[in-house]
């Protein structure tokens, strides 16, 4: 197992590197008896054809490689669907590969096309009813999620949403605040199907937190179609919830495609934001106390470890915190008929005083608009 950088002035059309390179390349892998090869970026159709014709190995792109990982990492039957739909989005532009041992073009007095091209166009047909299939499933998906939601809106527990780059620490953090198992592991996309639970915080706060998958830099554009879906959690979320793996040499630039993707999604920045500056315990003693002051200079980030549970207490209070300030205080006239209502108020502990009068009641309150929708529904 290796690697290399390669300087290119330009692409060529054909094999993606000059033929001077393909030739270094290629003693490299024979004597290295190399089977696959990776390539960290996009790749033409003919130039993977032309590749792995010179050189004799199999070859993936950058996209290729990550539905590879998102294929072995799909556990439910939505995942899958979401998979399968990303790669036969991009198997649709690659049929060239499978048909290069037909012929493509036959001269000669009436004939357009040769069978090779014909096999094509039938495999990119049967390659669009399945993909037609697929998006119907996913449709039903996306209105059973809109259900959902619906519901929990009816429940007035505002949602937290967890984001980040892949492998920041999302389902360990998940894990730690809700008690719950959900696979955390130190690999690429743990968590494809998002995970939600319902948890009362240490300060009593009820909230529905929500795992999401993790992102990558230049995600092709076939997964986050395919991944719409799920990632529409974090659209109706009340609290986002950005989770960094301060310990990697590239968090800047991983948090930089967070925040693009989120961006891409839809989210608007009048949405609260926590940024948690995750596995502190992995950080060099020498570099802690610099980090320590930039985070002390940012009201918005909290550092911590989800896997030693260093600073989830303060991680609490600051989502405690970050939903309450988006409260707002009103005062209410209920009437003895209205019980329903009264107790209602009490149940989701928002009654800050209350006053009996001869008709009824008068009662202060402090809610998210969530409560309030809730409660103009009763």
């Amino acid at each position: 197992m290796g690697s290399a950088v390669v300087a290119l002035r330009a692409p060529q059309p054909g094999t993606l590197f000059g033929s001077g390179k393909v030739e270094e390349l290629k003693a490299r892998i024979e004597a290295d008896e190399v089977g696959l090869v990776l390539i960290d970026g996009p790749v033409t159709p003919v130039q993977q054809r032309n590749l792995e014709k010179e050189w004799g190995v199999k070859l993936l792109d950058r996209t290729g490689l990550i539905l590879e990982i998102f294929a072995d990492r799909a556990a439910t039957r939505e995942g899958v669907l979401q998979v399968e739909l990303a790669a036969l989005s991009y198997q649709r532009t690659r049929l060239v590969r499978a048909w290069t041992h037909l012929e493509r073009q036959r001269g000669g007095l009436g004939f357009v096309g040769g069978p090779g091209e014909t096999q094509i166009e039938a495999d990119r047909r049967a390659i669009d009813e399945a993909i037609t299939r697929i998006r119907r499933q996913l449709e039903k998906v996306v209105k059973t999620r809109a259900l959902h939601r619906a519901s929990r809106a009816k429940v007035p527990f505002p949602v937290v949403a967890l984001v980040g780059y892949t492998n920041a620490g999302k389902s360990t953090l998940f894990n730690r605040l809700t008690g719950a198992e959900v696979l955390a592991k130190d690999m690429l996309f743990a968590t494809l199907d998002p995970t939600m639970r319902g948890v009362t915080l240490t300060t009593g706060q009820k909230v529905i937190l929500s795992d999401t998958v993790g992102f990558i830099s230049d995600l092709p554009t076939q997964l986050v179609a395919a991944f719409r879906a799920t990632l529409e959690e974090v659209l109706s979320a009340d609290l986002i919830v950005h989770v960094r793996d301060i310990s990697h040499t590239e968090t800047e630039e991983q948090a930089e495609d967070v925040e693009a993707i989120l961006h891409e999604l839809g989210v608007t920045d009048d949405t609260p934001r926590i940024e948690v500056w995750n596995k502190i315990d992995l950080v060099p003693a020498d570099v802690r106390p610099t980090l320590d002051t930039l985070a002390s200079r940012r009201p918005d980030v909290q550092t911590l470890s989800a896997w030693t549970g260093e600073g989830m207490d303060d991680l609490v209070a600051a989502i405690t915190e970050a939903l309450d300030g988006a409260r707002s205080e009103t005062s209410l006239d209920l009437a003895f008929s209205e019980g329903k209502k009264h107790a209602w108020l009490h149940e989701q502990n928002v009654v800050t005083n209350e006053r009996q009068g001869d008709a009824g009641w008068t009662i202060d309150v402090r809610w998210t608009a969530r409560q309030r929708d809730a409660f103009e529904r009763l």
